[in-house]
């Protein structure tokens, strides 16, 4: 364990040279963009010992505010598809319902939302995907997706390469656990604090001990056989199996090399291991959504999205302080007279352009004068101006983007500006879509592997509010005799191989809101559409029930069209009847001229009776159907 401990240590260093400047220059923007902390703390402290003003006109937030809560609109959401032969859609959907359900009991929006707005803040964020007990009286396992708030915690592989962390071999999370705590939950254990060089971790006034999360993912090469029936089997499982498979006369076929993985979760102290488990699933379960990414030499630079925004917003407080404090003297400008014109009350004079006094005496037939107040300095404003130009330019967020009102004037100049804005932004949403889709890749690949045994689990559909029960485990094992209904089925999620993709757009209440007004409109143009669409529109408006009077329009629709059936069919019947008369008549019509005409001439008239009733439709029974056997 020393030398698991010492190789921990050794790959901890390296992920933390690595990372540190991106690291120094995430900490810097969050204390910039969030804090306020804008001015050089020198030139700070010299201006308010001066009493000098010190403005921070923080506009940062509101350009943060406009990726994030963009990204919060039009949200990623997974949906899985089968693979290959073995799987199937049903079981796909119960992949997407069940990826829903444990988004929704595990609050993963927050882990979402707080992701992007790291990502967008400081270059990078971080989420996470756990295992927890179900409920406290079960041990029935359910997956979770956790949000990571310090992001300063966390050191990825320092040898990827990925967008994503599905490459990642070694990570680590550094959490500070409660001295006292650390004493029950590991007696007799020494606390000796993980090792590190950055003390952004420690705070000097907690007393506790600082753990190391260390996760680390090995390789292994196996050999796979390819049998004469198509069966894929490991060579180990081929060995067990041998003796049976050649008596009933399969062979290998195939053979070649994969690649394994397994992935341990330790936890450490800087002298020992303290926890050590399996992990089920092949990928660390660390999600990074990335900002801004950039290689330089090999090396890996995030950042964030108010980067170059930062020199901008220091000249705009520059600026506007300049101009405050101008304006804010003026006031205080001294009084300007001849010599010896303030001998009397000279204390007076000397404060009179800080204190305000019912009269001054002067000396002298000359008045002192105040030099006038000639307005804000133009200079001034117009470099503050251009400094809040620049912050736009930078950006790529202009006045409409910002919800202000810009030059434009048609709705359709400001809807091209401000999609010009989320163009220059979607590099952002981007990556927080290959986060996610990276997030149901590593759910996929536990789903199997953490419900496993018979249970009840709760899916969800796209809308979230249709949740329904169904019953997993192995088809033809114990969850399918449990099953007391005939015919229930069950979903084994073990079998098949299953994919995602990712789609990024509006979200599910938004799509319904612009479908209603896309259905007004259409109805506008084509009221007579109402009774038979008027449900679906119901549905989708934002009504108190809703959905109920939905309901009672649509059963009015099939009434509406099993009326125009019953018309239709009505109508069928007469016209039927009418062609039996006229059958009837022809036929009687021949009985009469049988004895008079000859066997051939009636034949002759018998083929241009009416096709639609002398052929086999169910016509009444003549005496020529009597005679045609």
């Amino acid at each position: 364990m020393e030398r698991l401990v010492k190789d921990a240590q050794a790959v901890f260093e390296l992920a933390s040279e690595v990372e540190s400047e991106n690291r120094a220059s995430a900490l810097a923007d969050l204390r910039f963009a969030k804090l306020g902390e804008q001015w050089p703390s020198a030139l700070r402290k010299k201006r308010e010992s001066e009493g000098r003003p010190c403005l921070t006109i923080n506009r940062m937030p509101a350009f943060i505010r406009q990726v994030v809560n963009d990204a919060r609109q039009n949200r990623p959401s997974i949906q899985v598809h089968p693979v290959d032969e073995g799987a199937d859609v049903e079981t796909a959907e119960i992949y997407s319902g069940l990826i829903r359900n444990i988004e929704y009991t595990s609050d993963a929006e927050v882990a979402y939302d707080t992701g992007i707005e790291h990502a967008v803040t400081c270059g990078y964020g971080y989420w996470r995907v756990g295992l927890n007990y179900a409920t406290d009286d079960t041990f029935e396992l359910d997956l979770r997706i956790e949000r990571i708030p310090n992001i300063f915690s966390v050191y990825g592989d320092p040898h990827s390469t990925a967008a994503d962390s599905s490459d990642w071999r070694d990570a680590f999370v550094l959490d500070e656990v409660p001295l006292e705590e650390f004493k029950t939950r590991y007696p007799g254990r020494r606390a000796v604090d993980w090792p590190v060089t950055q003390q952004a971790h420690r705070d000097v006034d907690r007393k506790g001990v600082l753990l190391a999360e260390y996760w680390h993912r090995s390789l292994r090469d196996e050999v796979v056989l390819g049998l004469s029936d198509g069966t894929v089997l490991e060579e180990a499982a081929y060995r067990d199996l041998a003796a049976v498979l050649e008596a009933e006369g399969v062979a290998v076929v195939n053979e070649r090399e994969v690649t394994r993985s397994s992935v341990k979760q330790y936890l450490l102290s800087g002298v020992g291991v303290l926890e050590e488990r399996d992990w089920p699933g092949r990928y660390i379960p660390l999600i990074p959504v990335y900002g801004d990414e950039t290689v330089v030499e090999d090396r890996r630079y995030f950042r964030s999205f108010i980067r170059d925004a930062k020199d901008p917003q220091r000249m705009y407080n520059y600026w506007r302080t300049a101009s405050t404090e101008l304006v804010g003297l003026a006031p205080k400008a001294p009084f300007i007279g001849p010599r010896g014109a303030f001998q009397t009350q000279r204390h007076k004079w000397r404060n009179a352009n800080r204190e305000s006094y019912a009269y001054l005496e002067y000396d002298g037939t000359v008045a002192p004068q105040r030099q006038p107040f000639t307005g804000p300095p133009t200079g001034t404003i117009q470099e503050a101006r251009s400094a809040a130009d620049d912050m736009k330019a930078v950006t790529g967020l202009y006045d409409s983007s910002l919800g202000a009102r810009s030059n434009e004037t048609s709705g359709v100049a400001i809807a091209m500006r401000q999609r010009e804005g989320d163009v220059g932004t979607f590099h952002f949403i981007d990556n927080l879509s290959r986060a996610i889709r990276h997030t149901g890749r590593v759910l996929i690949d536990l789903i199997p592997k953490v419900y496993t045994g018979p249970r009840m689990v709760r899916v969800l559909g796209a809308s979230g509010n249709d949740p329904r029960t169904v019953r997993v485990g192995r088809r033809g094992g114990d969850a399918e005799v449990e099953a007391e209904e005939p015919g229930a089925e069950v979903y084994d999620l073990g079998v098949g191989k299953y994919d995602l993709v990712v789609s990024s757009g509006p979200s599910y209440t938004t799509r319904r809101e612009q479908v209603s007004e896309q259905m007004l409109a259409f109805l506008t143009k084509f009221p007579q559409a109402v009774p038979y669409i008027g449900d679906l529109l119901v549905k989708h408006m934002d009504w108190p029930d809703a959905d109920e009077l939905a309901k009672r329009l649509q059963a009015m629709v099939p009434a509406a069209g099993a009326g125009q059936a019953q018309a239709q069919a009505e109508a069928q019947s007469e016209a039927k009847g009418h062609e039996i008369d006229t059958y009837n008549a022809q036929t009687k019509r021949l009985v009469g001229l049988m004895g008079k005409l000859p066997p051939a001439t009636v034949l002759q008239l018998l083929d241009h009776l009416e096709p639609g009733v002398s052929e086999d439709r169910g016509g009444p029974p003549g005496p020529f159907h009597a005679s045609s056997g």
